[in-house]
């Protein structure tokens, strides 16, 4: 099967997680025979285009317009990736399917999908209204008429969580059918052959503290601030832990204020941005995890703590409420409750047994769930489903155009016959 992605970041560009979703699922394909390209923007020295272990990634710019906000600079993106992508149809023919990643290439995959009839996938990987708790102005409102577009145009949409599908279906009213579960996966042998590096672990904690650890971006849904205001009672708990936040993000600024304020600067760690080697050291050396966000679609950051073998906290929304079972893989808090996170993650700290059972469990769940083997296998079904559906669409259509011509050819002869009869008629009284 021939599949094109479009999708606005692609390593080496990650702003999120939807590049590494895209990557690794495209990787995954390729290894089960199928063809995939993907058309992404080019940010920096990337080049426009590389064989990326079998992918064929094209890059585009944004240099026709200087736009004036971010809602004409992602037009402006989505002009060029139709650009690009006639192009490639023009040198190497059709593709079988579109698979579209979020609003940011609604338009593009829209146009290609009705240019050439390709039957169109798309990937919602969190709503605007979730991430801000509803719509309060025409920004988001531009966003979120965007993504019911998205939805609408496409044959088969995917989300990556129970919690995703019920907001999408509350927020646009899709039909339950025409909405797939798929989870995101990890690389599952990401941690084979890494072991704790003490050297690096002491840059951020003493050897007798343990580490307890948040990755991921600096924003106000991540939940960040909460996990902060916690350590006052983690500490009294427990004296020696230390908290190390690893990430970058819009709130550092105000994080930093609340440590300072809170008396914390010598309990609290900002390591800032980590490349990928970084990250799987940190992992090993941290000794709780924590992801107290207060919206999250899925949660792959505790899925890959979870397979690093250490024990993570969550907060219980969204999909990473479907990735824990608290008290057997892992341990739940209420969201935005700093008092519930302090317990959940002093129950660990305080008990070396709870943490070894919870961390052995889930090694073992991403491991059998949450592995790309099995996630593009049934986004491949997905890809078959939309396929179908285009191809009965196309026949019923035949056979409407069909009826038409029918009926407008009786439609004819009878006022043939009629026009006949009223001429003899006359005829008659000549």
């Amino acid at each position: 099967m021939k599949i094109l992605m479009l999708t606005w970041e692609y390593p080496p560009r990650i702003v999120g997680g939807i590049a590494r979703v895209v990557n690794d699922l495209s990787k995954r394909l390729i290894k089960d025979g199928h063809e995939v390209t993907v058309i992404t923007y080019r940010e920096g020295e990337a080049p426009y285009y590389e064989n990326d272990k079998g992918v064929d990634v094209y890059r585009v710019d944004n240099y026709m317009i200087n736009p004036n906000n971010f809602i004409d600079w992602i037009m402006q993106l989505n002009f060029n990736m139709i650009a690009k992508a006639n192009e490639l149809i023009a040198e190497n023919g059709k593709f079988d399917v579109i698979h579209a990643h979020d609003w940011l290439v609604a338009y593009s995959a829209k146009t290609l999908k009705n240019s050439y009839g390709i039957p169109l996938v798309s990937t919602i990987h969190a709503t605007e209204a979730g991430r801000n708790s509803g719509i309060h102005d025409e920004t988001q409102r531009y966003v979120n008429d965007t993504e019911w577009l998205l939805t609408y145009e496409s044959s088969e949409v995917i989300v990556n969580s129970k919690f995703m599908k019920n907001d999408l279906q509350r927020l646009f009213g899709l039909p339950y059918e025409k909405i797939n579960v798929i989870a995101n996966g990890v690389n599952t042998n990401s941690y084979s052959g890494v072991e704790r590096d003490y050297e690096f672990r002491r840059q951020y904690a003493a050897d007798n503290e343990k580490i307890i650890l948040f990755m991921g971006r600096l924003v106000y849904e991540k939940g960040v601030q909460h996990l902060i205001s916690a350590m006052p009672k983690i500490l009294d708990g427990y004296h020696d832990a230390k908290l190390v936040i690893a990430g970058k993000g819009g709130m550092i600024d105000e994080l930093r204020a609340q440590v300072e304020a809170m008396g914390l600067s010598q309990k609290v760690y900002f390591t800032g941005y980590l490349n990928a080697k970084q990250v799987s050291k940190m992992y090993k050396c941290a000794d709780v995890s924590v992801f107290p966000s207060t919206y999250e679609p899925f949660g792959i950051v505790a899925l890959e703590a979870m397979l690093a073998g250490v024990p993570t906290v969550v907060s219980d929304v969204g999909g990473l409420n479907e990735i824990v079972e608290h008290g057997v893989d892992g341990m739940k808090s209420y969201a935005g409750n700093p008092n519930s996170l302090a317990d959940s993650i002093l129950a660990l700290l305080l008990n070396p047994e709870l943490c070894d059972k919870v961390s052995k469990n889930a090694k073992l769940k991403v491991k059998n769930e949450y592995n790309w083997g099995k996630i593009a296998q049934d986004t491949y079904f997905t890809y078959e489903k939309a396929i179908c559906q285009t191809m009965a669409e196309r026949q019923a259509h035949q056979m409407l155009q069909e009826k038409a011509k029918k009926a407008k050819k009786a439609k004819g002869t009878e006022n043939e016959i009629t026009n006949l009869l009223s001429f003899k008629k006359r005829q008659a009284y000549a």
